[in-house]
């Protein structure tokens, strides 16, 4: 079975499918990677060069593996940055041709969008799509805390208004809701000072929480939202088990994070996910975390 993911791609660095793809074949899943852009290095460096591949490439390479005859061997499929309004559509029908093939098929969507800080930083139109169009097609849905506020207009400081923001998602479609970069007014320092930082998850019978030590990431570090999604979705494929699935996330992704150099190879550049370097931290995670439930 098979994982179609449709995605960004960065040649050097990770970010997109580059921070997804690996991770999914480390736990044993085979990919598909569909490029929805193509660019040199993530936005955080301030310049890349590169192109939004585009809608058409999209439905391009669906067809062709439609014509192989293997979508009924497609298990999942997983999105994330978009690129463009119309690249979002065309994984909407991705999605459907899939699951057309293959009935069972999961669909996890990265509403990949902005964060806490930087704002939305994708173009104009696409908050619209997933909120109109994407959200519903999902079974599993990894906004950040940011982008749950923003599909749900809502916002959110604490655990009770959490849960009605993700109700609110689960009325629209998705089974499973993961809210990433949780700073809800229940993550306080401990009395050593030292921040935390939290991940929700629901699946309609149970909301759990779960939080890890702050590591000293600056604005955060490309890719890490990438990486969650791909191992939470291989997670959950196996087991189904919300709580399992979140413990194992949380504690591969702290693991790899925490290995992450603190500054880029050169003066002044962000450090990229040591995914290659860390990647025991996927099958056999060094730290463990425990889920609590609301």
């Amino acid at each position: 079975m098979a994982v179609l993911s449709i995605q960004s791609h960065v040649v050097y660095g990770y970010a997109g499918n580059t921070a997804a793809v690996f991770p999914l074949q480390r736990l044993g899943r085979e990919v598909w990677a569909i490029n929805t852009v193509e660019f040199s290095n993530h936005t955080g460096y301030g310049a890349w060069r590169g192109k939004v591949l585009g809608a058409e490439l999209v439905h391009d390479l669906v067809t062709g593996l439609e014509e192989r005859g293997v979508l009924p061997r497609c298990e999942a499929v997983l999105s994330g940055y978009l690129g463009d309004a119309e690249v979002g559509r065309a994984i909407t029908d991705a999605v459907k041709r899939v699951r057309n093939a293959a009935p069972g098929a999961r669909y996890c969507c990265d509403p990949v969008m902005g964060d806490v800080g930087r704002g939305f930083y994708v173009k104009p139109g696409i908050p619209e799509i997933f909120k109109n169009e994407v959200i519903g097609l999902a079974d599993i849905i990894t906004p950040n805390q940011f982008e749950l506020e923003a599909l749900t207009e809502r916002r959110v400081e604490n655990f009770d208004e959490a849960r009605r923001a993700i109700d609110m998602l689960h009325q629209q479609g998705p089974a499973v809701v993961l809210v990433t970069s949780y700073r809800g007014r229940e993550n306080p320092p401990e009395t050593n000072g030292k921040a935390h930082i939290g991940m929700l998850v629901s699946d309609k019978t149970g909301v759990y929480h779960i939080r890890t030590p702050e590591l000293p990431l600056g604005a955060g570090m490309a890719g890490s939202g990438d990486l969650t999604a791909s191992v939470f979705l291989s997670r959950y494929l196996e087991s189904g088990d919300i709580r399992q699935t979140l413990e194992q996330t949380t504690a591969s992704v702290f693991g790899i994070l925490k290995a992450a150099p603190q500054s880029g190879e050169q003066p002044g550049t962000p450090p990229e996910l040591p995914i290659i370097q860390a990647q025991g931290e996927l099958a056999a995670p060094s730290f463990r975390f425990q889920a609590e439930k609301l």
